[in-house]
């Protein structure tokens, strides 16, 4: 037999085994006995093994490693390939007579050991065997254990051993912690998914260690949500202010974690519904830099009760029709006296125990809950029936426009869904007209733009809400498909108040009209605001100046004025 150093045995599917000995006798009776059933590398001393082992870290199943080596001794090597990352987890089986030797081997992380001389060629292969096939197992475990990316725990895992730790440890209290990145989606957009992917693998990677030492567990539950179950008492920015260590060095240094804390949380609860309430400790921090913790308390508790009580009530306000849709003018201010020209439906909640509840209240809720795309379904056709209610007795065309949720933009039936109400009111495009926020472009904006541009092959006119809310660029206004812009309310307001940004209105209103798209302006309050637009070039307002939303049958006299106008 020749010595076919650093030679692989050719046998196509095999596992590799690495043998690491400097005696060329040694690696030859091991190699003679698993070549049948393994592919085999070899190494002569130390140094080559650590060198081997390193290049082949993802294909090397086994070492079998000789303590007594040149250059660096075997212990050395099993103590360096347990401290690399890409190495730690290939078991390794150590080959020696020393029994104390043994011993501190296996205390280093050696799975199992082979006495020299050695035993017959059936024990080794036997051995051998059994030391790969239990790694595999663990591997296999590990990979259905852990997210893919971080190596932390993934959530269903997570959950579980947060229940069997409860149930070892009745009486430890323990902290429902949630840490989330900052505008992560930006990120990812801006700098491209390896980098925003290696922001959250150094995230995973400092919790791993540091929540390990206090004595807890963590995971990753979505892209940008990690979980933390730990002994209360730990020190919350400690452990803020460790996730974020490194995030310079991976193109991070400008991301900012915030964090919710369910503190001493009542095992009472199912363990998700525990983070759910840290969760919602974390989102009451989303903007604030200067106070990145928040914690879950009475407030949040009562705040919570009531949005289930929203939630739990919704099926019963759809089936008795508490929703009401109110609807708020615009006027075209071009003319010298300001003309109606369309308004919009907006919708409010009359319960019968808790009486009007403001939108602001419940339509965040239901689009967190899923339950906003009935409720737009019921408000559309409400307001076709209404438009069709003016058009018989009033015989006045005045356009209406409703709101579309961003998750019914990804329904594939919503086409479908807007044919069918124009066809049952026999209504046209024009008469009912579609809202779609700013935010909705920005987010998947590619299957937005495709959903938009076939509504507006089949007639519907789309207006772009809340403009100025979110992270658009001006130049985002000449590359999307729409046919009228709508200036924020709050960013009128902000303008106005501060007088510095009204240049900014300015120039949106002067883009708009190079690009012939109609502007209106949203939350105009006062004359002083209405004048100004005016004299910007702005096309239509809407707002409290005018009229603030109202039920159908007082928005009719806002309809009988304009009839007597013509």
């Amino acid at each position: 037999m020749d010595s076919r150093n650093d030679t692989f045995y050719e046998s196509s599917g095999k596992r590799t085994i690495l043998i690491a000995d400097d005696e060329l006798i040694n690696r030859e009776i091991l190699g003679s006995i698993l070549e049948d059933e393994y592919q085999i590398v070899f190494a002569a001393d130390g140094a080559e093994a650590l060198e081997t082992v390193s290049g082949q870290s993802t294909t090397i199943s086994l070492v079998l490693l000789d303590l007594m080596m040149p250059k660096i001794p075997g212990i050395e090597v099993l103590k360096r390939m347990k401290e690399d990352p890409a190495t730690k987890g290939i078991p390794v089986i150590v080959v020696t007579a020393d029994q104390e030797a043994e011993i501190e081997c296996l205390h280093l992380g050696a799975i199992d050991f082979i006495s020299k001389p050695y035993p017959q060629a059936g024990v080794v292969q036997a051995r051998v065997r059994r030391t790969i096939e239990l790694s595999e197992d663990r591997e296999t475990i590990r990979i259905t254990e852990c997210d893919p990316l971080t190596g932390l725990y993934n959530r269903d895992f997570f959950y579980r051993y947060a229940e069997q730790f409860d149930q070892r440890s009745r009486d430890v209290p323990m902290d429902a912690i949630v840490l989330d990145v900052n505008h992560f989606r930006l990120i990812n957009e801006r700098y491209g998914k390896a980098r925003a992917d290696e922001i959250l693998r150094r995230i995973g990677g400092q919790l791993r260690e540091t929540i390990r030492a206090l004595g807890g567990i963590s995971c990753r539950r979505e892209a940008d949500t990690f979980l933390v179950y730990c002994p209360h008492g730990c020190d919350y920015q400690e452990i803020m202010d460790k996730a974020s260590a490194g995030l310079d060095s991976a193109g991070g240094s400008r991301v900012r974690l915030r964090m919710g804390v369910y503190e001493n949380a009542d095992k009472s609860l199912d363990i998700e519904r525990r983070f759910d309430r840290a969760k919602s400790a974390s989102d009451t921090v989303r903007n604030s830099f200067a106070k990145p913790i928040g914690f879950y308390d009475f407030k949040l508790h009562e705040q919570e009760l009531f949005a289930e009580q929203l939630i739990e009530d919704f099926p019963a306000a759809i089936r008795e029709e508490q929703f009401e849709v109110y609807y708020q003018p615009k006027y075209d201010i071009r003319p010298d006296t300001p003309v109606l020209c369309s308004a919009e439906a907006l919708v409010r909640w009359k319960h019968p125990k808790l009486g009007l509840i403001r939108p602001g209240v419940f339509i965040p809720l239901f689009e967190e809950n899923g339950l906003i795309q009935q409720l737009d379904h019921y408000v559309w056709r409400k307001t076709a029936a209404q438009i069709r209610r003016w058009k018989d007795r009033l015989g006045l065309l005045l356009p209406v426009s409703v709101n579309v949720s961003r998750i019914d933009m990804y329904d594939p039936r919503l086409t479908e869904y807007f044919r069918k109400i124009m066809e049952e009111h026999q209504l046209t495009c024009d008469e009912f007209r579609l809202e779609i926020t700013e935010s909705a472009y920005t987010q998947d904006s590619n299957q937005i733009i495709d959903v938009v541009n076939l509504l507006r092959e089949i007639g519907f006119r789309i207006e772009m809400d809340d403009f100025g809310t979110g992270y658009s660029s001006l130049n985002m206004i000449s590359s999307l498909p729409i046919d009228v812009l709508k200036l924020d309310m709050q960013f009128i307001r902000d303008a106005f108040r501060d007088g510095k940004d009204t240049r900014l209105i300015e120039v949106i209103i002067d883009i708009a009209d190079y690009l012939n798209v109609p502007v209106i302006a949203e939350g105009v309050e006062t004359e002083e605001q209405l004048l100004a637009l005016k004299a910007m070039g702005c096309d239509m307002v809407q707002g409290y100046y005018f009229s603030k939303p109202v039920p159908a049958d007082e928005f009719e006299r806002f309809m009988l004025e304009r009839l007597q106008q013509k």
